[in-house]
């Protein structure tokens, strides 16, 4: 479906099989009828997408920001935060961390102990409950075209339903013996939201791979590193055991060692 300058709903079709349009993209339409053809992808100003050695998703285009969704229960992955984090960094696009469901206390101090490293580095991180209040993060919004993403069950659509009346985005109960959430959102949807901007509701993840990224891009998407890139003594630095390494010797233990993981990662022959 693309949405015209007027508001307007069309059914659109791409050229050929296979589609290259992400959510977000501004396009140019041939009409037909009731329906319209997609002739033309204008230039993007960001695309945010996943890619493993096998498959690559695309997310959403011309995003201002990057809303990650996290909540107290059930259980959320910090390493898929730092992985999405990583690839807002490759796109200098800016991202903001949303802490859902805190008024379930049980599972509060626990999820703060896991984003407290992102605040550290500067992020934002908003605690709120969708059932509650979102007026403070409805101020983030605003004016800016956003996309909501994290794992199921976080509460996206839910938040979706508090910002914008009239959404009626599907919203299901998590699994209590997995600890996990069951999908709803099965493809990225855009909404206009009150008082000007957008946001995209895409589908829930499990995994946010980066292989699409080369090392030095990896270097650059961790924000934490940017003070110290060029500084190390030796030009081709491997941040490894090497002497006088900004790096290591600026940046936590911890990011170092995701990074080594995922520089393995992009490393790693495919067969």
């Amino acid at each position: 479906m693309v949405r015209l300058d007027d508001g307007q709903v069309l059914q659109a079709f791409p050229r050929g099989k296979r589609s290259e349009v992400a959510c977000g993209d501004r396009v140019e339409l041939s009409l037909q009828a009731d329906q319209a053809r997609i002739e033309r992808i204008h230039e993007r100003r960001s695309l945010l997408y996943r890619k493993d050695a096998f498959k690559q998703k695309t997310v959403a285009a011309n995003v201002d920001q990057v809303v990650i969704v996290t909540a107290t229960e059930p259980g959320f992955n910090a390493d898929l935060v730092a992985r999405i984090l990583i690839a807002i960094g490759a796109q200098d696009v800016d991202g903001l961390i949303v802490l859902n469901k805190c008024d379930l206390a049980e599972g509060l101090a626990g999820a703060r102990a896991q984003l407290a490293g992102f605040a550290a580095m500067g992020y934002t991180v908003l605690e709120l409950s969708a059932k509650q209040d979102v007026s403070l993060l409805a101020s983030h919004l605003k004016g800016r075209l956003n996309v909501f993403i994290g794992q199921s069950g976080m509460g996206k659509s839910t938040l979706v339903n508090a910002l914008i009346p009239g959404a009626a985005a599907a919203t299901r109960e998590i699994s209590a013996a997995l600890d996990s959430g069951k999908h709803t959102t099965t493809y990225a949807r855009l909404y206009e939201l009150p008082g000007g901007g957008e946001l995209i509701d895409s589908p829930g993840l499990q995994e946010f791979g980066l292989s699409h990224l080369d090392v030095p891009a990896l270097e650059y998407a961790f924000v934490d590193f940017r003070p110290w890139l060029g500084k190390c003594r030796f030009r081709d630095c491997a941040h490894d055991r090497e002497p006088d390494c900004a790096l290591r010797d600026n940046v936590a233990p911890g990011r170092m060692s995701l990074y080594r993981i995922l520089r393995n990662e992009l490393q790693r022959p495919l067969y």
